[in-house]
């Protein structure tokens, strides 16, 4: 029987995640009115970041196909050249695993449960997972960057850690 280590499922808010990067939503303090007071602009949420010679900010969207719980946490992601960030479009909570650097590998990760009127942005060089969609296929706004270079770092955990099935 493989050994692996439970994580802990935390409500996603800015003051938890803020070592990560942003988290995307629609923040009174930051709402101004705009287009003669028909539209509410929620106002720099997040900074996108691209590094490098050639790099560009661009747009995709990612369909992630949902995930099974008891779930492995056996590997994470970086990108160091580059934000990325995620933007539900079907409106169901996903979840966000992110991790502290320690000497280029990461710490033990942790586990936010996302509403579905919330994004994240993961600022440049963050250890995350790769996207968690829960229950059903769902769309998500991806920004984050492309051009040349290696902006993909992976690593894979000796003994995975194990996230239970979450309850939105």
């Amino acid at each position: 029987m493989a050994i692996t280590n439970s994580l802990t499922i935390h409500p996603l808010s800015q003051s938890a995640f803020s070592a990560y990067g942003d988290v995307i939503e629609a923040d009174p303090a930051r709402m101004r009115l705009i287009n003669g007071g028909t539209t509410e602009r929620f106002h720099a949420l997040a900074a996108p970041e691209a590094a490098g010679d050639g790099a560009r900010v661009i747009i995709n969207l990612f369909r992630g196909q949902p995930r099974s719980f008891p779930y492995k946490v056996d590997m994470m992601e970086r990108h160091p050249h580059g934000s990325q960030s995620f933007s539900p479009l079907s409106g169901r909570p996903y979840l966000v695993v992110v991790s502290e650097d320690e000497d280029g590998r990461p710490r033990q990760p942790q586990v936010f449960l996302a509403r579905g009127d919330q994004g994240v942005n993961y600022r440049r060089n963050v250890w995350h997972h790769p996207l968690m969609a829960l229950g059903e296929v769902s769309d998500f706004l991806v920004v984050d960057r492309d051009g040349p270079g290696n902006n993909l770092q992976e690593f894979f955990f000796d003994i995975p850690y194990t996230i239970g099935a979450p309850t939105p």
